[in-house]
């Protein structure tokens, strides 16, 4: 039966205040209103620390409802904070309440918002109209213990406060990476002691420290009875700006990433003047934030068709190292290339089938690009010579991985050739990488470590692995640099991605002249042109001080992709399905990569090329998009609700990215979640944060007996008996030489269980044990990680115009560009062409002059 409700009880209901003929007496009618008092009138605020800064909600209230709320949140970012605090403004006033979901993908913003939404509520109840600043600040003195979640787990802190305010602050213990989220420290901490409080803003590219650090010196302080929180929330310093600066160099480089830095390098070493203009706190980018490994075969390492039995070979710096091994499936993929159609790309083909990215068998079938067919002949030529000598090895009984590796520069332009030829989403246009920038970065690519190491970077010089997506083994990998920054003769070790890419080719820089510099915490805005030619750049630093900086000879601009761009990424796709890449999207990237730059080059006149194309990381993790790391040649993908394996682990990262979304699941507000397993033997390539421990909802070591109950306790409802029986056929694969019966894979190189090998690198099948093996599961996703689109040049880096001639005075590296790696990115490209692309321009640059 329907209940109807009169228009006169409709009327009750809503006017509560108004006494209906209802039959009642009228003072019960009072009694009803008096209890239906919540609040006191009027207006209250209160505030919670958000993903980027301060989250204040306001709201007005009668004494029964809530009649306004208004939201504010000037740091945070558009496209996710802001877009949520607008859509949750609407949804608590129509609640009443705090009490409403989060908005996907702004899980941070969304709980402060709702905390600040409650306090206020609470405010309103008692009437304390007070905004929080009139109270006294006054702590119980001592030390206390803070902590905060960051980019990659907590940061724990010690602070110390007398009766009235803050004394000192110390990182007891910080995951955060070096260079890019400790940085957030060194400028916060003494801002916080000097405002007494954690109102300051947040630094610039380290979002997540910043919120990490406020958030651990707002749980001290209240641990030390802080009398007014929200006062000490709100403290803040008045940041005033200086006298307007303006100077004049050779060269102006904006951005200090990879390919900034590579400009700035080359150009000093050229002769010429240079500033670097940054918007973070120190130079590094993304390039800090990525694996940092780069592809470019080492010919002293693999086959040498001269010398082809030859175990050894004479490395840049002279000395002798064993050559790499082959691993198991590179032959088949090398025969694939080598029975490839040389016909004209047949593009009609795919009018009426599927194209699926990353299957060449089916993709051999039907021609090459123009373009290519001069590399795929000579390439054939070279994998013919390399199986005219290792089948009879093969027949024989030697197992590929003791055959010395095939690689070779044609190889490394054709790959990425085939790795980044797509097709748009509605399948009226190809993209792939223009064979002049493809061939001119990989050649240039062969002097990367020697001009490195001769400024101080290290590598490790007899390895050349592979990661995500890279679809061959040819990684250098880094270790950091010995460099005399101080020029007293004197060197000093610098670890990591810091060392080899930045202390080195910065150090350098710097001592080339001393009117070089580098500006931190200064955002270009605008490129200064003068008759047709840009000559300068206009910018503001973190205070509010202008800067004009003149150009004399050239701008270069470094300012990376916008894959942190989240709103700019959606509005130019054109290549995945909105279910897939949408607003809720995360970013392994850090917050300043807005793609600024090319919005400053669009407005001198550039072409812009290949927008629609943004390359999503398979391995990021789900809580937050960061970049995992890690490699699909040694893991197994495991689907979470059927138990089994579902794509080739070794393929592009369009392809790894796209089966998970269509094999995993959505899980606390991320879509596509998929469950990784490999040995917890089997080290994770790149500089990976953790050790084998357990990083809640990241990171387990288990048996796999012991993996039922992590499945369990994280929501997932899979059958782990599946799961083993996957495990099991694929190691058995490996070990037999053969492919697993789910799904086949190009490339092996680690099994998940244990077993013994012999002395010529075959498994004893006899002692293979997956029962008692120490796995590792990890629960990742896809986000955004680099944007294929950018800045139209030609192979010297010239910005070009809509009619593709060059516009005088400005240049352009890096991810900033585009047409180079068409619609997907080979793992481990983007290191060699950021910086062979900055050294090009600087090089062209002096060339011009």
């Amino acid at each position: 039966m329907k209940k109807i409700v009169s228009g006169a009880m409709a009327l009750c209901l809503v006017a509560s205040m108004t006494a209906c003929s209802t039959g009642k007496p009228a003072e019960t009618t009072a009694a009803a209103t008096e209890a239906a008092k919540q609040y006191v009138a009027g207006t209250y605020s209160a505030s919670e620390e958000g993903f980027a800064g301060k989250v204040t909600v306001t709201i007005t209230t009668s004494e029964s409802e809530i009649t306004d709320v208004k939201v504010e949140g000037p740091n945070e970012t558009p496209d996710k904070g802001g877009a949520a605090m607008e859509k949750l403004q609407g949804e608590l006033l129509k609640a009443q309440s705090a009490e409403v979901d989060a908005v996907s993908g702004s899980t941070v913003t969304s709980d402060a918002v709702k905390k600040a939404m409650a306090a206020a509520i609470e405010k309103a109840k008692s009437g304390d109209a007070s905004t929080g600043s009139d109270e006294a600040l006054a702590f119980t003195a001592g030390t206390y213990t803070g902590t905060g979640v960051g980019y990659n787990g907590p940061t724990t802190v010690e602070v110390t406060f007398d009766d009235s305010k803050i004394t000192d602050i110390k990182i007891v213990d910080t995951k955060e990476t070096a260079h890019v989220g400790d940085t957030a420290f060194e400028v916060l901490i003494p801002q916080m002691i000097e405002a007494n409080g954690t109102g300051v803003d947040a630094v610039s590219g380290a979002t997540f420290s910043s919120k990490a650090l406020k958030t651990a010196v707002n749980d001290a302080a209240e641990q030390a009875g802080a009398t007014n929180l929200d006062a000490f929330k709100a403290n803040t310093l008045e940041v005033k700006a200086q006298d307007p600066i303006e100077d004049t160099w050779d060269v102006v480089v904006v951005g200090g990433g990879g390919a900034g830095m590579a400009a700035a390098a080359q150009a000093a070493q050229n002769g010429e003047s240079v500033l670097v203009i940054e918007k973070n706190v120190e130079v590094g980018g993304n390039t800090l934030v990525s694996g940092g490994q780069y592809q470019s075969v080492m010919p002293y390492l693999v086959w040498d068709p001269e010398n082809p039995d030859a175990t050894t070979g004479i490395g840049f710096d002279g000395n002798e190292y064993n050559k790499v091994k082959s691993v198991q499936g590179c032959i088949d993929e090398l025969k694939t290339i080598y029975n490839w159609s040389e016909e004209p790309f047949d593009e009609d083909y795919y009018d009426t089938h599927e194209y699926v990215a990353g299957d060449i068998e089916e993709l051999s079938k039907h021609g090459v690009v123009a373009e290519y067919l001069p590399t795929l002949q000579a390439l054939k030529k070279e994998i013919k010579a390399y199986l005219d000598w290792a089948q009879p090895k093969l027949d024989a009984g030697t197992p590929e991985s003791d055959l010395t590796l095939f690689s070779t520069v044609n190889l490394h332009i054709f790959q990425s050739y085939y790795g980044g030829l797509r097709q748009s989403a509605d399948k009226s246009s190809w993209i792939w990488g223009d064979v002049d920038l493809v061939s001119q970065f990989i050649k240039d690519g062969q002097d990367l470590k020697p001009w490195l190491e001769s400024m101080g970077s290290t590598f490790v010089e007899d390895t050349q692995p592979t990661l995500i997506g890279a679809l061959w083994y040819r990684e250098n990998q880094f270790i950091g640099a010995n460099v005399d920054t101080d020029g007293d003769g004197q060197t000093e070790e610098y670890d990591g991605r810091w060392g080899t890419y930045f202390v080195a080719p910065m150090t350098s820089f710097l001592n080339a002249n001393e009117h070089n510099k580098i500006m931190t915490r200064t955002t270009a805005e605008e490129l200064i042109q003068e008759d047709g030619r840009v000559t300068g750049v206009k910018a503001t630093m973190y205070d509010g001080t202008p800067v004009t900086a003149h150009a004399k000879k050239g701008v270069v601009l470094a300012t990376g992709g916008y894959a942190a761009n989240i709103a700019k990424v959606v509005e130019t796709n054109e290549y995945w399905d909105p279910e897939y890449l949408n607003d809720k999207t995360e970013t392994t990237n850090r917050s300043s990569l807005q793609g600024d730059g090319i919005t400053m080059a669009e407005a001198v006149g550039a072409a812009t090329t290949g927008m629609g194309y943004t390359q999503l990381m398979p391995i990021s993790w789900v809580d937050n998009g960061d970049l995992a790391f890690g490699g699909g040649d040694y893991a197994v993908y495991i689907n979470p609700t059927t138990g089994k394996r579902f794509v080739d682990e070794t393929s592009e990262r369009d392809v790894l990215s796209l089966g998970e979304f269509r094999n995993g699941i959505e899980w606390n507000g991320h879509k596509g979640v998929f469950i990784e397993i490999a040995n917890a033997a089997t080290p994770i390539p790149g500089p990976y944060p953790y050790k084998d421990e357990d990083v809640e909802g990241r990171q387990y070591v288990r048996t796999i007996g012991e993996i039922a109950d992590v499945l369990k306790a994280e929501g997932f409802d899979t059958d782990v008996e599946t799961i083993k029986a996957t495990i099991e056929d694929y190691d058995q694969a490996i070990i037999n030489g053969t492919q697993p019966q789910d799904v086949s894979k190009k490339q092996f190189s680690a099994l998940i269980g244990d077993c013994e090998k012999n002395e010529d690198g075959s498994y004893k099948a006899d002692t293979y044990n997956l029962d008692d093996a120490k796995l590792r599961i990890r629960f990742l996703a896809p986000s955004t990680h680099h944007t294929m689109g950018g800045i139209h040049v030609d192979v010297k880096r010239h910005v070009l115009d809509a009619d593709e001639k060059p516009i005088a005075g400005l240049y352009a590296a890096g991810e900033v560009t585009g047409g180079i790696h068409g619609g997907n990115r080979l793992g481990g490209n983007a290191i060699t062409e950021i910086f062979v692309s900055g050294r090009t321009a600087a090089n062209a640059i002096s060339e011009d002059n």
